[in-house]
């Protein structure tokens, strides 16, 4: 027996990830960074397409996962995040994690406080939420009409797609392991630079970082499907993205900390603590590393990635080991501590403008007065930022 259409074995799994990748595409471009987090505004046609596939394919509500989604980044990492492996435990998120969200989806105060802005039409009080089961059986209906028999394990994997891959492996794993382009207050991480599967969600630490960009991908070699997609239809004028990653502009001929050089880091403080971490504490760790020989090895060698941690992402054990290293390395202690006087001056939202450029330019001038080559290289780089004209 067949379905209307007649396909080789390869032809049916074509098909099948077609379909699943038409589904990751709505929940990261419409759910995901138009609803979300407003970060791109789509034409009414292509949402409300997205809305009836994710319909049919989910039987998710938007408002639902938009709020579930708010509420995580507003809580990320803590008791009250939805779906938090450091909280939960990792294979609780794996594979717990849809249960999780129809947890969270029950609770009134997440749906009221979280979901506002959401569509409250007609089709979606009356059929979208109201019947959010329904769908789903429509398109089991299409996929057995369509291919047949086989049809059915192609609605299966469709079933299985979100839980696993969003709600499981982004939700917990991208929490849990991989690689991070930024320090950023949470323990989101990047899973690989080529997020094809699942349209570019696996770059959640710089997710995390700009949470309100359209744009997910931040170095050359990483790769963002959803981002094609959004200048796909930003060229056919259904798509306009709202913000993207700021890029730091660097002037050479400028050497002076100002009102500029202020507003320029601002925009642009993550990216200078990467650059922080890059050219002043791997340089100064690496050369604390060939002086201590074997018997400082072993514990220099962890300090790679705990100086530049976020101090609340440390467990006892880190830290203990890092409060050893400090102690007894003066040049990482004082790179250390320089870090952390730098980020307090963005930290200090009560201080005016002058207050601000007045604290920069007393750390750029006791950083040089440090001792510290790599102190005084990254204040030449520092002086350099301009802000980026309109």
């Amino acid at each position: 027996m067949h379905g209307i259409l007649h396909l080789s074995w390869w032809g049916y799994i074509v098909a099948a990830l077609i379909m699943t990748q038409i589904t990751i595409c709505a929940v990261t471009v419409y759910l995901h960074r138009c609803q979300a987090h407003r970060a791109v505004d789509l034409h009414p046609v292509v949402s409300h397409f997205f809305r009836l596939w994710l319909w049919m394919t989910t039987g998710m509500v938007t408002k639902q996962w938009t709020a579930i989604h708010r509420k995580h980044h507003a809580k990320v990492e803590t008791p009250d995040d939805p779906h938090s492996p450091q909280v939960e435990g990792i294979w609780t998120v794996l594979w717990g994690g849809a249960e999780l969200y129809k947890k969270e989806a029950r609770i009134p105060a997440t749906m009221e406080r979280y979901g506002q802005g959401t569509p409250d039409d007609w089709m979606e009080r009356n059929v979208y939420t109201a019947h959010s089961a329904l769908g789903i059986m429509i398109m089991m209906g299409i996929d057995f009409l369509l291919f047949g028999p086989v049809g059915l394990s192609i609605w299966a994997l469709q079933m299985a797609w979100i839980p696993f891959f969003a709600a499981g492996v982004i939700n917990g794993v991208a929490h849990y392991i991989g690689y991070r382009n930024y320090e950023s207050p949470d323990a989101s991480r990047n899973l690989t630079p080529f997020a094809f599967f699942v349209g570019g969600e696996e770059l959640h630490n710089n997710h995390h970082t700009y949470a309100t960009s359209a744009k997910f991908s931040v170095k050359w070699w990483e790769f963002d499907m959803g981002w094609l997609v959004i200048r796909t239809l930003e060229m056919l004028g259904l798509a306009k993205p709202k913000r993207v990653p700021p890029k730091a502009i660097l002037s050479s001929e400028k050497k002076v900390v100002d009102a500029d050089t202020l507003t320029a880091i601002l925009t642009n403080r993550f990216h200078l603590m990467a650059q922080y971490s890059k050219n002043v504490i791997r340089p100064v760790l690496k050369q604390e590393r060939s002086r201590a020989g074997a018997a400082g090895a072993a514990l220099l060698r962890r300090m790679r990635t705990l100086l530049i941690r976020e101090p609340s992402l440390l467990d006892a054990s880190n830290k203990q080991d890092l409060e050893k290293a400090l102690e007894k390395y003066n040049a990482l202690k004082v790179v250390y501590q320089f870090r952390f006087k730098l980020q307090n001056i963005w930290a200090r939202s009560t201080a005016t403008q002058k207050e601000l450029v007045d604290a920069l330019q007393e750390w750029c001038k006791a950083a040089e007065a440090s001792g510290v080559e790599a102190l005084r290289e990254f204040v030449s780089h520092l002086k350099t930022y301009v802000p980026q004209r309109a």
